[in-house]
């Protein structure tokens, strides 16, 4: 399993999502955003930090980054894609997935902890989970909450397209355990096909004890198993 960590200017959670695949047991390659042949890839990831300096809008200028055509088309095609945080907010500009990423609703950036219950255990990237785990893993981000039109929202529920919320240490879906009110607690989604993830908080920052914890480890051998599977 070898996947591609795509690096823009101004990504900064491309080495530590390198180092949670590796630690994971694969193979994972720093790829420039200008590279368009990702042939040899199993599985792409966009990573956090804050792309072209967040100009414009958050995600808006790396979505005509070269290699974005590229992830559009091995996507539609059924290749296994994430988005963390930034990358996240790289999807929705890219129309790969619905909705925006907008400010917190403090007006903070949050940097925490938090837990997510799993909605959808069917994805490339939560095969290995069963719906209501409770997962925890960190968050670390500004523009965070997650907002769409009622009829997008609505639309998402019926799909099975919300993959994980916000919820506390039991599974309860709670305002307080909302660190950006997203609408309906929306932690991350999926496309219809279910290769494409989009992901607020940082699963390849919770890949060991030593960081806090290794519930991280989940998303990348759940989509090694999708692909093992499909091969």
């Amino acid at each position: 399993m070898r996947l591609a960590v795509i690096v823009f200017p101004g990504t900064w959670s491309d080495h530590d999502s390198q180092y949670a695949i590796q630690k994971a047991g694969y193979e994972a390659d720093l790829v420039w955003h200008r590279e368009t042949d990702l042939r040899k890839y199993d599985a792409v990831v966009l990573p956090g930090g804050f792309s072209y300096g967040d100009y414009l809008r958050v995600g808006a200028i790396a979505r005509f980054s070269p290699v974005m055509e590229t992830v559009m088309k091995d996507a539609a095609a059924g290749k296994p894609v994430i988005g963390i945080c930034n990358g996240f907010q790289v999807l929705c500009e890219s129309h790969m997935l619905p909705g925006a990423l907008m400010r917190n609703d403090s007006l903070q950036y949050r940097c925490e902890w938090v837990h997510l219950r799993v909605e959808n255990a069917e994805t490339a990237w939560t095969g290995l989970s069963r719906p209501g785990d409770v997962i925890r893993v960190p968050v670390s981000h500004g523009d965070g909450r997650y907002t769409a039109d009622a009829e997008v929202l609505d639309q998402l529920e019926t799909d099975g397209r919300i993959a994980f919320r916000y919820c506390d240490e039991g599974g309860n879906v709670t305002t307080e355990a909302n660190p950006n009110g997203s609408d309906r607690g929306i932690a991350g989604i999926v496309n219809e096909r279910g290769n494409v993830l989009g992901l607020m908080p940082h699963p390849e920052r919770a890949c060991e004890p030593l960081l806090g914890g290794e519930d991280g480890l989940l998303f990348w051998r759940s989509v090694a198993e999708w692909a093992a599977v499909r091969a």
